[in-house]
């Protein structure tokens, strides 16, 4: 069975839209995964549509209502896939998360719109939260093909070389070292020597140096994680 996406979107027609091209349309051609979408609109209660309305309380804006989003969502075969609202209070979307979920049968992804989605239908539902950064988009379509397109390239078969996944950024919390590729010398840059040597064992060594370093200095927190992780690994054996 392949990965299975299924999208809730008030914009059905966002999709697949860059998941339809490049590696994950050719897999999602090959049916390594599937993409669904349901409109969340085909649910509400009025004929203009609406699936929102005023905060309690008051304030700005408007939020999407439980039951017409509830009610789209119970439409939905789950099979045993999480449930996830992209989000900009959720959990951080890590490499580590996208490969768990890259191991399961798939996921079901609501996209909210407007100030948000009304906080009884994410209690009922045990949705969970997922963020892809620290700002603020128009609606969760876009994160939802960030989380699905980073997820479909760890799936068996997508990218081809296995060994890349191993050596990209984030893996083992580092960040990766620096690329290159000819001329060997453009604009009076020159490829570093050692990647010409043709010395495996000092190759590695200076990429690995490279991937400490720019971690350290770009993303001090990576390097925190990552000498916790060497530490506890140290522990266990």
């Amino acid at each position: 069975m392949s990965w299975a996406a299924t999208v809730l979107t008030v914009l059905p027609e966002m999709f697949p839209g860059p998941l339809g091209i490049s590696l994950c349309g050719k897999a999602l051609a090959e049916e390594r995964w599937s993409l669904e979408t349901v409109d969340i609109r085909k649910f509400a209660t009025t004929r203009y549509g609406s699936v929102d309305d005023t905060p309690a309380g008051g304030g700005p804006g408007m939020v999407m209502r439980p039951d017409i989003l509830g009610a789209a969502i119970d439409t939905v075969a789950r099979d045993d896939r999480p449930l996830i609202l992209m989000s900009p209070r959720g959990q951080r979307l890590t490499q580590a998360r996208a490969r768990e979920l890259s191991q399961g049968p798939g996921a079901v992804l609501v996209c909210g719109r407007f100030e948000g989605v009304d906080e009884r239908l994410i209690e009922a539902r045990g949705l969970q939260e997922i963020s892809i950064g620290d700002y603020v988009l128009s609606g969760g379509e876009i994160a939802a093909i960030t989380l699905i397109d980073a997820v479909v390239r760890l799936l068996p078969g997508v990218l081809g070389a296995e060994a890349s996944l191993e050596e990209e950024s984030f893996e083992q919390d580092l960040l990766e070292y620096p690329q290159y590729t000819r001329p060997q010398t453009w604009e009076g840059r020159e490829i570093p020597a050692v990647l010409a040597s043709g010395h495996h064992k000092r190759i590695a060594e200076w990429r690995r140096a490279q991937s400490i370093e720019i971690t350290k200095s770009r993303r001090p927190d990576l390097w925190d994680a990552h000498q916790r992780r060497a530490a506890g690994a140290a522990t266990k054996q």
